[in-house]
């Protein structure tokens, strides 16, 4: 199959699928079609690969016929309208069933359905059972009603991709919603002039909780920040305004506690790559600051315990160090085969106390020697 006659067929199923919201405007037209060509039948035709479809009609009984019956198949190629005065004298249709059986066709002139982009749809078409044959103004009128059918179909085309890419953008605008909604950090979108463009529900508790606000769209961000902390917001506001990303940490006395946030200013860019404002992500991480708060704590205690208890371990091991280096000295280390053995233990004893010592001691403590 060519190429274009497969781009046609695509466009044709195409129109084939659409809601038609002007199967009126439509139908009026092919009745307007019928009075002024002075004939009894008028249809609309939509042909794909085998059979002809007539979705309009007037004076005609057939839902569809095969496109090898099909007048129009004659049209669709064409950029006037063909006219066939009598069918049982045109060579192309004397034998043809819808000529020598019933609807008995003998006069035809139709006029091509043509997209805007070249695709041949079908066409709109008269029809009578005896021999005849079309004015000028006839002819006129008929080429500008295919062209009305054209732009009303087109147009209901337009208005149902416009409805798809609506539905699809819903649809991403709620899954967006949905994860930026899910989401247990705080998230604020600031414009230009420091205004409250979108925020999560989180954003939204976490300054009732400390506002005791109700934050709103189109609202300055100012009178929504603690006052401790209401400078240093605005400077980093400015500052990813100008396109520096801010990464920091931030503490908050309020209520006879500590809040700790982390919080993130980016620039907010638009799809062609401007600042359009400024997006504030905060998250929550007081429980994780008491955490470490907590082990630091722990970890000085601990340090501080190990370095009491190895100086109290230090006291004995330095009288024996002292009481072996007097045998040492009156030389009775000799007559001890154990001694060595001893004297080797006690001073490892010793170096391992030293490393304590030295380890809990820290870098403002003198190590020992």
């Amino acid at each position: 199959m060519p190429l274009k006659e497969l781009e046609r067929l695509q466009a044709v199923h195409r129109f084939m699928k659409l809601e038609i919201s002007k199967d009126k405007e439509l139908q009026d037209i092919v009745n307007f079609a019928a009075d002024i060509c002075g004939v009894p039948t008028a249809l609309i035709t939509l042909l794909d690969e085998e059979v002809q479809h007539i979705p309009f009609k007037i004076g005609f009984d057939r839902q569809s016929t095969h496109r090898q019956e099909a007048f129009c198949n004659y049209v669709i190629g064409q950029k006037d309208i063909v006219v066939v005065p009598d069918a049982t004298l045109d060579r192309r249709f004397y034998q043809n069933p819808l000529v020598i059986n019933d609807p008995n066709i003998r006069f035809y002139a139709g006029a091509p359905l043509t997209t805007s982009d070249g695709y041949g749809l079908g066409s709109l078409c008269v029809i009578d059972s005896v021999p005849r044959e079309l004015t000028a103004q006839q002819r006129k009128m008929l080429a500008m009603l295919s062209r009305q059918v054209i732009q009303l179909l087109e147009f209901d085309s337009s208005l149902s991709i416009l409805k798809e890419q609506f539905i699809k953008a819903r649809k991403a605008e709620v899954e967006l919603r949905s994860f930026f909604e899910s989401s247990i950090d705080s998230h604020l979108l600031l414009g230009k002039d420091f205004e409250v463009l979108a925020f999560n529900k989180a954003m939204e508790r976490e300054v009732n909780s400390i506002m005791t606000l109700n934050l709103t769209r189109g609202s300055q961000m100012g009178e929504f920040i603690h006052p401790t902390i209401k400078e240093s917001f605005y400077l980093n506001y400015l500052r990813a305004l100008k396109g520096t990303a801010i990464f920091e940490q931030q503490r908050l006395d309020h209520g006879g506690r500590s809040i700790h946030w982390v919080m993130k200013f980016e620039p907010a860019l638009s799809q062609a790559g401007e600042i359009i404002g400024v997006c504030v992500n905060s998250s929550d991480v007081t429980l994780r600051v008491q955490h470490e708060e907590k082990v630091a704590v722990q970890s000085d205690s601990l340090n501080e315990i190990a370095f009491l208890q190895s100086h109290e371990l230090r006291k004995p091991v330095a009288s024996i160090m002292g009481l072996l280096n007097l045998i040492k000295y009156d030389g009775r280390a000799d007559e001890f085969e154990e001694f060595k053995l001893m004297e080797q233990a006690i001073y490892e004893l010793d170096e391992k106390i030293r490393m304590v010592v030295n380890h809990t001691s820290g870098s403002g403590t003198t190590q020992i020697s």
